[in-house]
């Protein structure tokens, strides 16, 4: 249990002192220039420690005394004391601003991937006092660039014990932060359905395999649109196995019906593992299963008539090289309601943040 702590007295740091007397000192407060019709604004930021080259510009501003910092060795400068903590937190593919503004720096993603947080011990780091840090959520698709966590020294001044204490915290349970790349891969699709495979009905479902999978750069290689016969089924998966392919996606059949039998199609495919149901809607009978590495994934119907699925959560995560199991799938309940908005916000809502 952390004890309450007190803040050191900031204005006990502060020393008056004369402005030919401030080189290589740090400055305690903001100094705003104005000039009539062009600028106003901070000429120079607290924290900026004065060169030789400041003082005439300083003493044009009027000012003949600063406030400076006076820290002794168990104090630590805002600006200071967020960088530590920013390559504390920050794992593989993240990065961060080079200078951090009034104490606070924005975490960066290095690239295109996966979000992936820590999410007990970014609680417990911020239930150390004078620190804080905020992020979206775990499990969140990025792309390069994207704004991932801001982290910062609460107070002016930071003693060096809570410091130390905050960046240990995050060192030991590194990475609290990092971006999986995703994979590139070459996925196959099985298309399922009487009334697809006899014409009586065109399908729609390629289309959206095709674009959701190019989104992160990956490529719909062949499909096959079969009827709904569980032997077929399960000889064009072990054909689709026996070829390599990275990704197989089924669509249709995942019903209870009696003629929905593609489930029973990829389970006689010999598969390892099959994971039937999820707690998310929609997508409730989504099918995961996997032989060796590589996943069969099979959607519902749902996927033909919502923008966003189940999949959607899914598939970023393979990409990524992960293989999520029966809890990681019980997980998506917190967040798996979709709440089928008129228009689409997603990933800009609710839906798969837990």
């Amino acid at each position: 249990m952390l004890k309450q702590h007190e803040h050191p007295c900031e204005k006990d740091c502060f020393q008056k002192i004369r402005v030919e007397n401030a080189v290589g000192l740090t400055l305690g407060h903001d100094i705003t220039e104005v000039r009539p019709g062009e600028y106003k604004g901070p000429s120079f930021r607290k924290g900026y420690k004065v060169q030789e080259g400041d003082l005439c510009h300083l003493m044009r501003l009027g000012k003949r005394h600063l406030y400076v910092l006076d820290l002794n060795e168990n104090q630590v400068h805002e600006d200071e004391a967020v960088i530590e903590l920013a390559n504390a937190l920050a794992g593989p593919g993240v990065t961060f601003e080079a200078r951090p503004r009034e104490g606070k720096i924005q975490l960066i993603a290095a690239y295109d991937g996966l979000l992936k947080v820590q999410v007990d011990p970014l609680t417990e780091f911020n239930l150390i006092p004078d620190v804080m840090c905020a992020s979206i959520h775990n499990n969140t698709p990025v792309k390069k660039g994207h704004r991932l966590a801001g982290t910062r020294a609460i107070p002016l001044v930071i003693e060096r014990d809570i410091l130390d204490q905050a960046v240990s915290l995050a060192t030991t349970s590194f990475p609290v932060f990092a971006v999986k790349a995703f994979n590139t891969v070459s996925a196959r699709l099985i298309i399922t359905g009487n009334e697809i495979y006899e014409g009586l009905i065109e399908d729609r479902f390629e289309a959206i395999i095709a674009r959701k999978l190019a989104a992160y750069g990956s490529t719909l290689a062949e499909t096959v649109i079969l009827p709904d016969d569980q032997n077929q089924i399960s000889s064009t998966v072990r054909q689709f196995l026996e070829m390599g392919t990275d990704l197989i996606v089924t669509t249709g059949g995942m019903s209870v019906d009696p003629d929905d039998v593609t489930r029973l199609g990829i389970r006689g495919a010999g598969v390892d593992r099959v994971h039937y149901g999820a707690a998310v809607l929609p997508g409730a009978m989504f099918l995961l299963a996997y032989k060796g590495d590589t996943p069969i994934v099979g959607i519902p119907a749902c996927g033909l008539y919502h923008p966003t699925t189940i999949f959607d959560l899914i598939l970023p995560r393979l990409l990524a090289g992960e293989q999520p199991n029966a809890r990681d799938m019980a997980h998506l309940a917190h967040g798996g309601l979709c709440l089928d908005c008129e228009t689409c916000r997603y990933p800009a809502c609710s839906f798969g943040k837990s």
